[in-house]
């Protein structure tokens, strides 16, 4: 965990605090002044509440695309119901007598309300309003998924390799944000109450946070990346991995800048990458994963003498202008793996073996393994090999290892070369009956990448000397010393490139921190 991050989260905070204020504000005093629009106002604010925070955040993303202007306006829409709400609430209990006062001394309908009314209630608005702040705090974690930036990032990849370190300094870093955010909130609602000067202290915290705000600007503003190669983080070690391969290739053999900007999953990676308004360059994949997830189509469509490899890279060039780079040597296709102590309990070495002793086992995995759609879940996995397992269960990916270190279930899908399938003492079954196809991976470009920066380098030269480089063994021993072992990303990456011989004597870890 960096300050950077800290800082990046906190600039969340308060940029959707400062909107929801301005809209939340102005929606309450017009439920409050015109009762037929009450209803409706209410009614969306209370419907925007309901929808979940991940899936508000992937709606966004399609109109504005990936980064932090998504995070914002989805925090924002989140936190308008307390505030709205509550300055609705806080004025119609002020008391009627009061009002009709008002209106004996001929004060106008605006005056009255925002000289009268809306002081009266204003504990219940404030009230309001610092719920909506910490509630965005907690809400900010899930910027992460579509390249956002924060601490999200931290915590999800602290459960993935069960790191409790990782989970509560990150928990930490949010606790201390809320306790200083609601205190210096509930000293400036302690300040509103005293009629003394009250105008100048609110004028004088408005100021203070404002000028926090522009000091903010740097964490959240997109820095000019016109003349650099674009690339997101990944939200797993093996991504990460590549992509900082990328850097240290590049700015190594080139004068070309290599920009790594916020964490982002892989689907939302490749959304980035396509269209006219796309904001990265390149990314990993693997021509199975950009054959059925991304292009919609199945190993089935593949026509005899071609393969996944060559369909995929045909059509991702047909319809969005990529290209697949050459493959890097590592297949991290989908395998069925058990704890080494059910493998010695029922004799298990290939999935076959599962057959007779199934309805003893429990299965369990990612939901992502699960949807009705596409020929390489599981339900047509089961089919395919006659397996009926005692129960499935599923679990968030996140949680899947920990989930089967602890014997919750006995039988599991995991990714080939994944460094935890050692830590967690899983044995992978052999695929007998070659039911999954081959999952290899290749960094997948932009054609008009290749040619803005053709000048500078040939980037496909570059990148291609990786090709056929990476083992499955190679990426499952990269994979356990960043998840397992704690070693950073650079270290690995630096470490495995020099082995190879494609640096030169400059710390590339220096280059890509």
């Amino acid at each position: 965990m960096t300050w950077s991050l800290v800082m990046e989260h906190l600039f969340i905070v308060l940029a959707s605090s400062l909107l929801s204020i301005c809209i939340g504000l102005p929606l309450g005093l017009l439920a409050y002044a015109v009762p037929k629009a009450r209803a409706v106002i209410l009614r969306v604010v209370d419907l925007l509440q309901t929808v979940p925070a991940l899936a508000l955040l992937g709606i966004i993303m399609v109109f504005i695309g990936a980064g932090k202007a998504t995070v914002i306006t989805g925090i924002t829409l989140y936190s308008l119901l307390p505030i709205v709400r509550n300055t609705c609430l806080g004025l119609q209990e002020v008391p009627a007598g009061i009002k009709e006062a008002a209106r004996g001394m001929g004060m106008s309908t605006l005056y009255r309300l925002l000289r009268v009314e809306f002081p009266l209630a204003f504990p219940t608005v404030f009230t309001g309003i610092r719920i909506a702040v910490v509630n965005a705090i907690g809400t900010a974690v899930f910027a992460a998924f579509v390249g956002g930036g924060g601490l999200g990032g931290i915590i999800n990849r602290g459960i993935r390799v069960q790191d409790m370190g990782l989970i509560l300094g990150a928990t930490g870093a949010l606790m201390v944000i809320a306790i200083l955010l609601d205190t210096l909130l509930s000293w400036v609602e302690k300040q509103m109450y005293t009629a003394h000067r009250r105008t100048l202290k609110l004028g004088v915290f408005t100021a203070a946070i404002l000028l926090l705000f522009v000091a903010l600007l740097p964490y959240g503003m997109s820095r000019g990346d016109d003349d650099a190669l674009i690339l997101y983080e990944g939200d797993y070690s093996e991504t990460q991995i590549m992509h900082h391969m990328i850097k240290m290739l590049v700015e190594d053999q080139s004068d070309l800048e290599v920009v790594i900007k916020d964490q982002m999953s892989q689907v939302n990676n490749f959304k980035s990458l396509i269209g006219d308004d796309h904001t990265c360059d390149m990314m990993i994949s693997y021509d199975g994963t950009l054959l059925t997830t991304f292009l919609h189509l199945d190993p089935s469509d593949v026509e005899e003498g071609s393969s996944i490899y060559e369909l995929a890279n045909q059509v991702a060039g047909e319809r969005h202008g990529l290209r697949l780079l050459k493959k890097l040597g590592f297949d991290n296709t989908y395998a069925i793996a058990v704890p080494e102590t059910v493998a010695e309990e029922y004799g298990l070495e290939t999935i076959s073996d599962l057959v007779p002793v199934a309805d003893q086992l429990v299965f369990g995995a990612e939901h992502e393994f699960f949807p009705q759609e596409g020929t390489v879940k599981f339900v047509p996995f089961v089919e395919f090999y006659d397996l009926h397992f005692k129960d499935v269960v599923s679990v968030d990916m996140s949680l899947k290892y920990a989930a089967a270190e602890k014997g919750s279930f006995d039988v599991t899908e995991v990714y080939a070369t994944d460094g935890l399938n050692r830590k967690a003492g899983l044995k992978i079954l052999e695929d007998d009956r070659h039911f999954f196809p081959e999952y290899n991976g290749a960094y997948l470009v932009r054609e008009d990448t290749l040619e803005k920066f053709a000048d500078v380098i040939d980037l496909e030269a570059v990148l291609d000397q990786l090709a056929g480089k990476i083992s499955n063994d190679d990426m499952m021993e990269m994979t356990y010393q960043v998840d397992v072992m704690g070693r950073t990303v650079d270290e690995v990456a630096e470490e495995f490139l020099r082995g190879l011989g494609l640096l030169s004597g400059a710390d590339a870890a220096d280059t890509a921190a």
